[in-house]
């Protein structure tokens, strides 16, 4: 016979154990209201979460188009009902607001992220938002340029060592070069 008196008491003390262990995380994970507003300040000021502004819009005109193209005889009635349910729901956006500065909150102590604000609120902070994307796609293509440069050179330098070294029958093959392509 199995004995069940031990395997309650392993389990009582499992639970007993992995409860004390786990509600001080749990109460670590909470955040204060001051987390929460010095993260919503800083996500304000690096517009982290604009990029989801479009994701309800979008959800919607998707929605609209299937159910237009499965019964196109109801377009307009499809339209107004899809627009007035998807406004219905865009209160839910602070949920998404909400847990955003949640993960800031947790993330960075509260002195880095009035810091982040300090620095992006700044004209300095603002700029690089602004041309900060175009400086980095300029910096990708001067760094294609380079590899390009780089891989030529060192094919050229290499092969020119090699052939001087190596006689007739340990020559490699012609074509047989290797280039690095740019990163894409």
């Amino acid at each position: 016979m199995i004995n069940l008196a031990g395997l309650g008491r392993t389990m009582a003390a499992t639970a007993i154990i992995l409860s004390a262990v786990m509600v001080p995380t749990l109460r670590a994970q909470d955040v204060t209201d001051e987390q929460l507003k010095a993260a919503r300040a800083a996500i304000a000021s690096i517009a982290a979460t604009n990029g989801f502004d479009n994701i309800l819009p979008n959800l919607a005109e998707r929605l609209k188009t299937t159910l237009i193209q499965s019964s196109p005889n109801y377009q307009e009635l499809i339209t107004k009902t899809v627009d007035e349910k998807a406004l219905e729901l865009a209160a839910r956006r602070a949920d998404l607001e909400h847990e955003a500065a949640t993960i800031y909150a947790k993330t960075f102590t509260v002195e880095q992220l009035n810091a982040i604000t300090a620095f992006y609120t700044s004209d300095a902070g603002k700029k690089l938002l602004n041309d900060g994307p175009i400086a980095s796609r300029e910096m990708v293509k001067a760094a294609d340029i380079w590899a390009a440069g780089i891989s030529r050179d060192l094919n050229a330098a290499a092969t020119k060592e090699l052939s001087a070294t190596l006689t007739a029958d340990q020559q490699p093959l012609p074509g047989a070069t290797t280039e690095v392509k740019p990163a894409q």
